[in-house]
């Protein structure tokens, strides 16, 4: 323990719900602190908690990674009206994810994590397929309500000498119904833009943007524009230097390119695309619990987290007692890359080593054929293992130990 690696700056930790809390101490308590002097500025954003603060504690964990570069976050409950009734929740309280990357306006990046043993479902995606969310916007902050029969919903713009132009949208006539507004900024999307294309010359992949301009010939629109005067202006010669390729296409194209495709580039998504893109991608790798994701901010601020929920299933059976083999890697990596930024930003060699050798302790105990239940489920590995969930984080802490 007194060889333990040190930190300067803490890390904005944030503490989430049921299964994925549990096992976010496990690796804290079996992985990380025999090896570092861990200094962490603790939010807790367990549903609780965001109950009895109103949500100001995400509000405060954003602005704290604002001040600090770089946070680690736990998966959380984004309620929904059976949650509602669950926790006794005053409100329908909104995703923590998506308050956060709505203050940071970062963009999302997420990967899966490859091993061998662990065949994609599409047996082509031989190297990782990254994508890129738009972390602002869309439905996740949009306005919505009923709308009772009879009634008529307009769009109404007021502009700043108090001019409005108003644009019908339905009549219901005879059924009642719904309607929502949605909305983002130019200066938002461009921020997106440049993330891409700055991760994709950092990280040596093409890009593909994909949106769907020919329905949504304003809103989506103006994303195609921005990005495509952002790479003319900024990025093509870049481009053409590292030997990279940017393109749009739309959506639908999109997804039958990446089904056929080798993987190894950037898929950039609008907010909602890239949410439901990312759990397809993992899943068609493997697991979801096998997904990197980043949240990168324009002035340069990191979070990191797991791209899972918060496995609700195995809370209920840990709670009765009864073991669990949950897979724990993603909320490893989450805890890993942002250990490894620590240090590189902060110049401690040793603790950005010390998060590239979690994740690569990680990955030797899958290949050596110890897992979980859902990798034990899809690896071809000859001889294989399913074990529970601190007998796998345990085989890992073995072997992160030799290497440390």
């Amino acid at each position: 323990m007194g060889n333990r690696i040190e930190m300067k700056t803490p890390l904005v930790e944030m503490d989430g719900d049921e299964m994925t809390r549990v096992i976010w101490a496990k690796v804290k308590e079996l992985l990380i602190e025999p090896h570092v002097a861990l200094k962490t500025e603790y939010y807790d954003l367990g549903l609780k908690n965001r109950e009895d603060t109103g949500d100001r504690v995400t509000t405060e964990a954003a602005e704290a990674i604002r001040r600090r570069g770089v946070g680690v976050k736990c998966a959380t409950i984004t309620p929904n009206a059976e949650r509602v009734k669950e926790y006794g929740l005053t409100t329908m309280w909104k995703s923590p994810n998506g308050t956060i990357r709505a203050i940071l306006d970062g963009t999302v990046f997420r990967a899966p994590i490859l091993v061998k043993g662990i065949v994609p479902y599409i047996p082509t995606w031989t190297k990782p397929i990254t994508i890129a969310r738009h972390a602002y916007g869309d439905i996740y902050r949009n306005t919505e309500m009923d709308v009772p029969a009879g009634g008529k919903v307009e769009l109404v713009r007021t502009e700043a000498d108090g001019t409005k132009t108003a644009l019908p949208i339905h009549a219901f006539e005879g059924t009642s119904g719904i309607v929502q507004g949605i909305h983002n900024t130019d200066v938002s999307i461009r921020s997106f833009a440049r993330s891409c294309m700055n991760f994709a010359l950092d990280t040596k992949q093409d890009l593909w943007f994909a949106a769907k301009d020919t329905i949504s010939k304003t809103y989506d629109r103006r994303f195609r524009d921005i990005f495509e005067t952002v790479y003319t202006e900024e990025y093509e010669r870049k481009f053409s230097e590292s030997g990279l390729e940017f393109f749009y296409t739309l959506i639908d194209d999109a997804i039958a390119r990446v089904i056929r495709s080798n993987g190894g580039y950037i898929w950039a998504c609008k907010n909602y695309d890239g949410d439901v893109m990312s759990d397809m991608v993992a899943t068609a790798y493997g697991s979801l619990a096998m997904m990197t994701s980043a949240l990168v901010s324009p002035d340069g601020c990191y979070e990191y987290e797991a791209a899972h929920g918060t496995v609700q299933k195995h809370y209920y059976k840990y709670l009765n007692g009864e073991p669990t083999s949950t897979n724990a890697v993603a909320t490893l990596y989450a805890w890993a890359g942002a250990l490894r930024k620590r240090g590189e930003m902060d110049g401690l060699a040793r603790l950005a080593d010390f998060g590239a050798k979690m994740e690569l302790a990680a990955v030797k105990t899958i290949e050596d054929g110890v897992m979980t239940g859902d990798l034990f489920a899809l690896s071809d590995l000859p001889n294989k293992e399913r074990v529970d969930t601190e007998t796998f984080l345990l085989e890992i802490g073995q072997r992160l130990g030799d290497i440390v």
